[in-house]
């Protein structure tokens, strides 16, 4: 296991013991339930915008696509649209989104924090336009709610919801894919050195291209799952700053913004940490007021921490390389 993912693990387990040992009902059943359940739903997110973290760029419009999706998928549904066909339209969607952040990314050249933030505004004031900017609800789909909100009982009096199940899910797929294939093995490359990877002969247009198909199809799912959990979906709020919490989870998970490094455990733990944190602010009676404050000084430490050990390692490597030199 890498060093920085046993940091952010510490750094989870240190949050998780601090707060079981102040409030006795922090362990409970409901609220570890609870902590899963939005655990997984970051992670999910945060997954996403690894796959284009990793190639070196951004996706800031992970939250609006969230809320374009979700408010879609819940007017389509209103109309009387068969629920499969509404769930299909909606990923096809979100397909061609991450295909247009692509294509403008490699083939017009435009930065992808541009693309994004673009997109960011796009398709939120897209989704408040086509549903007037009026909540939307999902009733009468009781069948759909349970498999993507609901909860499968794994043991006595302790329930798993299905987003955990889709974490699972996606997050075997992703670890394949980046670190058993070529692909993935490319994503990296590609990451680290683009020059290089396009002089080996690697199709560096089209791997950004998958990056960031994948990096929206993934987020369409998780709209479709935030918006089942919400069940009552504002078209101008729903998904709102999420990109932030993705990308925060991403690089406090050992992504770096420089791309060519990712990990998908990594993200994961990233992203409870962020969950959790919310949590035990609520469960140690702190003031909301300093929840966002307290969230991003834990993010910074953790990052400057992270940092600060991969440059002493870099240079004990490096001093390890001259002692030959010297001894001779």
């Amino acid at each position: 296991m890498k060093k920085n993912i046993l940091g952010i693990l510490g750094l989870f387990l240190a949050i998780f013991l601090v707060t079981a040992l102040q409030n006795d009902s922090f362990l409970g059943a409901g609220n570890m339930q609870n902590l899963i359940k939005w655990s997984s739903l970051y992670a999910i997110i945060g997954l996403a915008v690894a796959f284009v973290v990793i190639t070196g760029g951004i996706d800031l419009s992970i939250g609006s696509v969230i809320g374009l999706v979700a408010s879609l998928l819940a007017l389509m549904m209103s109309k009387g649209l068969n629920p499969a066909t509404c769930m299909a339209l909606v990923l096809t969607l979100s397909m061609g989104i991450g295909l247009l952040h692509g294509l403008l990314i490699t083939k017009v050249r435009l930065q992808p924090f541009i693309v994004t933030l673009c997109g960011l505004l796009f398709y939120r004031g897209l989704a408040r336009y086509v549903t007037d900017n009026q909540s939307m609800a999902f009733q009468g789909q009781d069948t759909l709610d349970r498999f993507f909100s609901g909860k499968v009982q794994v043991a006595a009096n302790f329930f798993l919801p299905a987003p955990f199940f889709f974490l699972v899910g996606l997050a075997v797929v992703a670890a394949v894919f980046l670190n058993r294939t070529v692909w993935g093995r490319y994503l990296f490359a590609l990451g680290n050195n683009e020059n290089a990877a396009r002089y080996s002969g690697i199709n560096t247009d089209n791997l950004k291209i998958l990056a960031y198909v994948a990096c929206s199809t993934v987020t369409g799912l998780a709209g479709v799952l935030f918006g089942f959990e919400l069940n009552s979906v504002q078209p101008a709020s729903t998904g709102e700053f999420y990109e932030l919490y993705a990308i925060a989870a991403a690089v406090l998970g050992g992504c770096s913004l420089r791309g060519g490094e990712g990990s998908v455990l990594g993200v994961i733990i990233a992203a409870a940490v962020i969950r959790l944190l919310y949590n035990s602010i609520n469960m140690l009676g702190i003031s909301t007021h300093l929840e966002y404050a307290i969230i991003g000084g834990v993010i910074l430490a953790g990052v400057v921490t992270d940092e600060l050990v991969k440059r002493y390692a870099l240079r004990r490597r490096a001093a390890r390389a001259l002692l030959p030199e010297t001894a001779s």
